[in-house]
């Protein structure tokens, strides 16, 4: 249909709500490097792989990944990579290394890269809900059958 019509006349599709296919996929974050690996989580959330993609709305699949623990660092960043946090109040400011975070709460340094990964806007905290990490192979969405995907 659109092929017949001159460039300028043809329409971009947008899907509709049951148009799109949401499908679980697993990701095995053992070995992997934190950036690279964070960098295409956050284009499956979108849903950039996916002919349809649109930047209004949740086209992106869901994210299991498993042994985050596990993810490879380069550099000094262990060392030197701080996060901080500020509560707003006087002497409200806390910080802590990479490698703290990671003894302390490994699954949140990915969350974390992702999150800064994604666009700052509202449907960005809804694809957050769609992305789940485990510092294990552990994990609770077996029934869900989730395609292991390599990344």
């Amino acid at each position: 249909m659109l092929k017949n019509l001159p460039m300028y006349k043809r329409k971009t599709l947008v899907p509709k709500e049951n148009q799109i296919k949401r499908e679980w996929l697993l990701i095995d974050a053992k070995e992997k490097t934190l950036g690279r690996l964070a960098s295409q989580i956050a284009k499956i959330l979108q849903g950039k792989h996916k002919p349809y993609y649109t930047p209004f709305l949740l086209t992106g699949d869901y994210v299991v990944v498993i042994n985050a623990k596990y993810v490879k660092l380069t550099g000094k960043k262990m060392l030197e990579k701080i996060y901080d946090k500020y509560s707003g109040y006087p002497g409200g400011r806390k910080e802590i290394t990479l490698s703290e975070l990671l003894k302390k709460n490994p699954s949140k340094v990915l969350y974390l890269a992702v999150k800064g990964m994604l666009p700052k806007n509202r449907l960005a905290k809804r694809m957050l809900n769609s992305l789940k990490i485990y510092p294990e192979d552990k994990y609770p969405h077996q029934a869900q059958l989730p395609k292991l995907v390599e990344v």
